[in-house]
């Protein structure tokens, strides 16, 4: 499992909120997912690799959002 901090989501697809422990599709994106917020409050991460089963892997749980399918 790996991810890392991140300061922007440019080259990336997944992003990670690790406050929320929500993953992102920034190929999805809304306005709703406050991506903007995230990476101001240094709670950004991206995953190695750049999966949406590497995010999984890693215990975040899918933004409602971008990419449905919450469980929470």
């Amino acid at each position: 499992m790996s991810t890392y901090p991140t300061q922007n989501k440019y080259g990336k697809r997944y992003l990670g909120n690790t406050q929320k422990k929500e993953v992102h599709d920034l190929r999805n994106e809304t306005a709703n997912c406050q991506i903007g917020e995230i990476i101001a409050a240094s709670h950004a991460v991206g995953f190695v690799p750049d999966t949406h089963e590497e995010a999984k892997r890693c215990g975040y749980d899918n933004c409602h959002y971008c990419i449905g399918g919450s469980t929470r």
